[in-house]
């Protein structure tokens, strides 16, 4: 298994969720970590926790439905001249279920396609080519499982999006050590998915990370991570590597 210890990773949406437990556990694979949120005041905690562990982090902040935003973080990561290895694209949004779903507004679209789908392919086209010129790299972009909802049209029809050019872009990069997948967390318990999803948010992991620790070279897979709770990363790759 590849060793990420030194490594940085950015990692959008950071402060709380999904975000949150994959900060935590690269924290503990000596990973230096990048800790987005809307606010830099959202990522003290989890900036505190991360640092105790013996690694380098700093907090960044972007509202990514505004483009100008996401630019401006972008070009603080390049002023420090952190090189990031690894980019989690996790933060997302869910604006609504509408129930009258010939009755969607047009800012359901706008606001999802915003977030879920422009922000993240933003930083994959910042981020990328570095890598590509350093001859390593990782993305994991977090996608959907949800079909047949019309009811969640905007954001359903966003994460399709994302994972169209994730999978576009990876044939770009097959075979390199430069990898860019996609990875379903499934329905889980956190501020997006709501108190009724079945699954726990630590159930995520180790599946949410397999994409930054594999090493074999493939790329726009759709990973699902319940197929890989409960278990080891250890564990973990060696089901998902085929070993």
């Amino acid at each position: 298994m590849r060793t990420l210890k030194g490594k940085w990773a950015l990692i959008t949406g950071a402060n709380r969720g999904l975000g949150l437990r994959i900060a935590r556990f690269m924290a503990s694979q000596g990973c230096n970590l990048i800790l987005h949120s809307r606010d830099l005041s959202h990522t003290e905690s989890i900036y505190e926790e991360v640092t105790s562990m013996g690694v380098s982090a700093y907090c960044v902040a972007a509202e990514l439905s505004r483009p100008e935003e996401v630019q401006s973080m972008i070009n603080v990561i390049f002023m420090k001249g952190t090189q990031v290895d690894i980019l989690f694209n996790d933060a997302a949004v869910q604006i609504a279920y509408r129930t009258e779903y010939f009755q969607t507004p047009v800012e359901d679209y706008t606001q999802s396609f915003m977030i879920n789908t422009i922000a993240p392919m933003m930083l994959c086209y910042a981020f990328m080519p570095p890598m590509i010129k350093r001859g390593f790299g990782r993305i994991i972009n977090t996608t959907s499982g949800i079909q047949n909802e019309p009811q969640q049209a905007g954001y359903s029809a966003s994460k399709a999006a994302l994972d169209k050019v994730t999978k576009d872009l990876g044939t770009t990069v097959e075979g390199t050590d430069v990898m860019i997948n996609l990875v379903d967390p499934g329905w889980c318990r956190t501020d997006l998915g709501g108190p009724k999803a079945p699954n726990d948010p630590d159930s995520v992991i180790p599946g949410m990370v397999l994409g930054a620790f594999a090493d074999d070279k493939k790329s726009g897979r759709w990973i699902s991570a319940q197929d890989y709770a409960g278990m080891t990363l250890e564990e973990a790759l060696k089901k998902f590597e085929g070993k």
